[in-house]
């Protein structure tokens, strides 16, 4: 491989498992503000099979081939012009704010990253730009959280779900969260106080007079929460980009995306290299596992985060 090419991971059209692939592309060079970031490590998340599927098409129009991947973790390669809050060697992690975290060396904004704490490896740095942020957003998107509100989190133990938990618990919130069989322990330890596993229990026997429902899943889980919301009561949905078409007369629904925000990133990843806040890897695959691990988000319950080590 010559220093002009490198690794990718990227589609060429919208499709199924087969449409990300591994390939070489051309390397970038760091734009004004930019950082040539050597990535180490990316993390693996919904919105990767997704955009492979062209389901968000609308929210993201691409010029494909696009290279997937939205977040990393790695070493400053390069400064591009005007850029000074890093310098050459500086280990960074941050969400792109766009596609292509899945190559050997991606330009970034430099806004959007942050120094990566000593006590935090390159591979657990990879898997919290995303979903450490977006929970806490997700959870303040529907107004402030207050003491002894009921809060529903769907999908508790994978990365949005985890975090979020935590989140809602800190704030004093009564937390009802769904889960499968084998990850209830996980996350009571997180401090749900009511743990539904989904595939034995209905959760709307257990979770009613809901102030806010996180729904980190969508499909037909949207369209059951609606009856366990209280009179007042919001659902944030990120898996639904079509809540509002969903949402029924006089409910409040919400669509949420998230955004990058480094000064909260910065708090969030001190506190996981504390070990203040859980953050839990639930596999490490390599570069070349990045497509079939695209589509095992998709199709397996999974506790925590995926990341693709790039040495592997």
């Amino acid at each position: 491989m010559t220093t002009t090419t490198q690794r990718a991971v990227l589609i060429r059209a919208y499709g199924g498992v087969a449409a990300a692939e591994v390939a070489e592309i051309a390397r970038p060079a760091a734009g004004p503000g930019q950082v040539l970031v050597r990535v180490r490590a990316a993390g693996v998340n919904g919105i990767d099979w997704k955009v492979r599927e062209g389901f968000v098409r609308e929210a993201f129009p691409l010029q494909l081939p696009a290279v997937l991947g939205i977040e990393l973790a790695g070493a400053v390669e390069a400064l591009g012009l005007g850029a000074s809050r890093f310098r050459v060697g500086d280990r960074v992690m941050g969400p792109l704010g766009g596609l292509g975290a899945y190559a050997d060396v991606v330009a970034v904004d430099e806004a959007n990253l942050v120094r990566t704490p000593q006590g935090l490896d390159d591979v657990h740095a990879a898997g919290v730009p995303v979903a450490a942020v977006a929970a806490w957003q997700s959870l303040h998107h529907a107004g402030p959280i207050a003491a002894g509100q009921r809060i529903l989190v769907h999908g508790a133990a994978g990365g949005l779900g985890g975090y979020a938990v935590q989140y809602a618990k800190r704030a004093g919130a009564e937390v009802f969260a769904t889960a499968s069989t084998a990850h209830l322990e996980y996350v009571r330890s997180l401090g749900a106080a009511h743990v539904i596993d989904y595939r034995t229990q209905h959760f709307e026997s257990v979770a009613q007079d809901i102030d806010l429902v996180l729904d980190y899943v969508g499909g037909e889980v949207l369209d059951r929460s609606w009856q366990v919301l209280s009179k007042d009561g919001a659902i944030v949905g990120t898996s639904s980009p079509d809540i509002l078409a969903r949402t029924p007369p006089g409910r409040r629904g919400l669509w949420f995306m998230t955004r990058p925000d480094a000064a909260l990133l910065e708090r969030l990843a001190a506190e996981i290299a504390e070990g203040t806040l859980i953050s839990k890897l639930g596999e490490v695959v390599g570069f070349g596992d990045i497509p079939a691990a695209i589509e095992r988000n998709r199709t397996d319950p999974r506790i925590g985060k995926v990341v693709a080590d790039f040495s592997r």
